[in-house]
């Protein structure tokens, strides 16, 4: 019969195994035992095997090794791309949030030197205070130029991001974009959980505080969440709008199970949810529910 610690013969004979703890678990996920004969271990057994000093001995070697099998399974888990993509679009909300308050803080800076431009920065966006900012010939103009490096980083990163979700859910980024696909995922905790969503929850993912709101007052119900980011639903008419999010969500419901389960892309459902959600965004106001 097969152990961890080695194999015990029917004479009653037995050949431990030599190494380290690595060792041991190469061993341990390499036996396939059938149960039906399994005849539990017994500690005095690895002791007479040669494979421990003693019972203390033995149940050290245990402990490491149900660590070092502990450390495998998460490392497994972590090692799936959407654990590292949640982190990733996680990394681009802050750099946003600190990038935008940069920005707002150097403008007022900018201000106080430059009365006269208060009025004139309100009409400009960010890129063009940036760069207004960084000639600037005191200290300003070093944080203006680390405000910009710093935006270059981030669109390196959003590139990045839609690249691995092209990979880690190659039929939701076909429906809505790499970008959008991670931040669903990203929302939802992982593809796992996105997978179980219904559809219902796919379309107002994102819309929680509005959600909520609705549902302890009398404010109309939100009709989509992050996939608003999706061209399908912001350039689609107000009457139509919700229809297009619906259907849009319950492609993504689908797609994120196919992407889970198998991993990889299928090129006639993507062909088909992409008719049906463009069939139902170039329906007329009239036609809409």
């Amino acid at each position: 019969m097969q152990y961890w610690f080695g194999d015990i013969n029917p004479d009653g004979s037995c050949s431990p195994v030599n190494g380290e703890t690595g060792d041991y678990a190469s061993r341990y996920m390499d036996i396939n035992a059938d149960m039906k004969d399994f005849a539990p271990v017994c500690v005095d057994d690895a002791v007479r095997c040669g494979f421990a000093e003693s019972r203390e001995d033995y149940l050290e070697k245990l402990r490491l090794l149900c660590i070092y099998l502990a450390e495998e399974k998460i490392r497994e888990y972590y090692a799936k791309g959407d654990s590292e993509l949640v982190q990733m679009v996680r990394m681009l909300d802050e750099m946003d949030h600190v990038i935008n308050l940069l920005i707002e803080r150097a403008t007022e800076w900018y201000i106080v030197q430059n009365p006269k431009f208060s009025r004139k920065y309100k009409s400009m966006n960010a890129r063009k205070m940036v760069a207004i900012i960084r000639h600037d010939k005191s200290s300003l103009g070093k944080i203006g130029y680390e405000i910009d490096r710093l935006s270059s980083e981030r669109t390196r990163l959003m590139k990045e991001i839609s690249g691995r979700a092209d990979i880690v859910a190659p039929n939701c980024s076909a429906l809505v974009g790499g970008l959008v696909a991670a931040r669903l995922i990203s929302r939802a905790g992982g593809l796992m959980q996105l997978s179980k969503m219904p559809s219902s929850a796919i379309q107002v993912l994102g819309a929680e505080s509005a959600l909520f709101t609705h549902l302890k007052g009398n404010t109309p119900s939100p009709k989509h969440g992050i996939i608003f980011q999706h061209r399908r639903v912001h350039n689609s008419k107000s009457e139509v709008r919700g229809k297009v999010s619906r259907a849009l969500g319950g492609k993504l419901s689908i797609a994120s199970k196919i992407d889970y389960f198998r991993g990889e892309a299928d090129e006639a459902f993507i062909e088909s949810a992409q008719k049906r959600i463009d069939s139902v965004f170039s329906q007329s106001g009239d036609d809409a529910e």
